[in-house]
């Protein structure tokens, strides 16, 4: 079955090294990209906001997804609280109950 929703909550891949798990969720969003069958929604929270941010190496390949038309919803929240409201290069800023409706109601992969 494919994944109607990508749910990340973290900037990196696994916990152990930071620098490689950087480099892993950056080679997971671009290759996301290329995929035919793509999820509907990218949901970023928590530390995953990171991801969109224009300074971000992985901004891209969130625009590359969002070209083809997958839907990049970013927390609210989680942007306020780390004060990157005005640094977003994709993505479409909401709350979290658009976020609860999307998890809610499609099969979700959690990142």
């Amino acid at each position: 079955m494919v994944s109607e929703a990508v749910l990340i909550g973290s900037d990196v891949l696994g916990s152990s090294d930071e620098k490689l798990g950087k480099l892993l969720m950056s080679n997971f969003l671009r290759l996301l990209g290329q995929r035919q069958d793509l999820p509907r929604y990218v949901i970023l929270w928590n530390c995953g906001v990171k991801l969109a941010s224009v300074n971000s190496e992985t901004v891209d390949h969130l625009k590359v997804l969002q070209d083809r038309g997958v839907e990049i919803i970013l927390c609210r929240t989680c942007l306020e609280y780390f004060g990157l409201e005005d640094t977003i290069g994709a993505g479409e800023i909401d709350g979290m109950v658009r976020i609860q409706d999307v998890l809610t109601t499609h099969h979700v992969l959690t990142v």
